[in-house]
């Protein structure tokens, strides 16, 4: 079955094309965004050798999902999804921050505890607790890109307000917007027995100056995701957690020697790996949307994401 890796292609009015790790997007007219959804892996802010099959799909159309849930209490980018890779919406300016929330001590904020810290991005975390356990209210960790942009940094809501990455008057609501997501995005998993357990969301400010959600929310990319059913006996019993999460990925680098550290080789990922990857990402869209995968159809895939491009723009004109 073919993967989509890399894009080139030079749609009409088209201004300039950015590659992200996973996301390839196109600027139409300084208008609007066509992005892109590629089946590369990121870990560890590395992008794996193989693609994982169906992975853009799966995070294109989750997000599209989550997206028009929660499009009645916070603004975003999303107009359509011409094609099963794609998303197209209006441009935005993208605030220099992630904002990312916690509700459970998991994946780097608990390597950061079990180091030793008490406090994440200026944010306390209580003492006793262990992996996994739930806090006493859900707490805000921004990060930010490293100066090479290879990587995130945590960063404080101070260090943000006064290296003027964010003014005040706007990080205001970039925190009451992520509070209300994650609040529904809590309700959206348990209706599907599942625990929503951290997450992050990239905004960004349009030319009249609205601030509106972009990017992907609630994905296998974007967020943690555990078991409700079973989950206090497991914490209870100092066992793993059963989740649905790209974590499995990391770490089962991790067990192979990788965290994306200077030195350190990438682990070959066997075909059997890459199709067990590729069902976890399927697991987790049925799991999350409750709806039933569609593959579609990958013989051309590059063909076939080209001409539902331009028959979406077309019909903009």
């Amino acid at each position: 079955m073919q993967t989509l890796n890399n894009t080139n292609f030079n749609f009409p009015n088209q201004t300039n094309f950015y590659r992200g790790k996973v996301r390839e997007v196109y600027n139409i007219n300084d208008e609007l965004l066509v992005m892109i959804a590629s089946d590369r892996l990121s870990a560890f802010d590395v992008i794996m050798p193989k693609q994982i099959p169906y992975k853009g799909q799966i995070l294109n159309q989750i997000a599209q999902s989550m997206l028009e849930a929660t499009s009645d209490i916070v603004p975003n980018w999303l107009m359509a999804c011409p094609d099963p890779n794609v998303a197209i919406g209006k441009l935005a300016n993208p605030f220099k921050v992630e904002m990312v929330i916690r509700g459970y001590l998991s994946g780097h904020a608990w390597r950061e505890y079990r180091s030793g810290k008490r406090e994440i991005c200026g944010v306390p975390m209580p003492d006793g607790m262990k992996e996994n356990d739930k806090f006493p209210m859900p707490i805000i960790t921004p990060a930010t890109k490293a100066e090479d942009g290879d990587h995130d940094e945590d960063i404080s809501r101070e260090e943000i307000i006064n290296q003027g990455i964010v003014s005040e008057k706007d990080y205001v609501i970039l925190e009451e917007y992520t509070q209300k997501l994650f609040e529904r995005g809590t309700v959206l998993a348990k209706n599907r027995g599942l625990i929503l357990v951290d997450t992050k969301y990239e905004f960004g400010k349009t030319k009249s100056g609205e601030i509106v959600l972009i990017d992907e929310i609630h994905t296998p990319d974007s967020s943690r995701y555990f078991y409700a059913d079973g989950y206090q006996e497991r914490q209870d019993r100092s066992e793993p957690q059963k989740q649905l999460s790209k974590e499995f990925v990391r770490q089962w680098l991790i067990e192979n020697g990788f965290q994306g550290l200077e030195g350190q080789n990438i682990p070959e990922m066997s075909n059997e790996k890459i199709v067990e990857i590729s069902n976890r990402y399927i697991e987790l869209y049925e799991n999350i949307t409750g709806k039933k995968f569609v593959k579609a159809d990958t013989s051309d895939i590059l063909n076939r994401i080209e001409n539902n491009v331009l028959d979406y723009l077309k019909s903009k004109v």
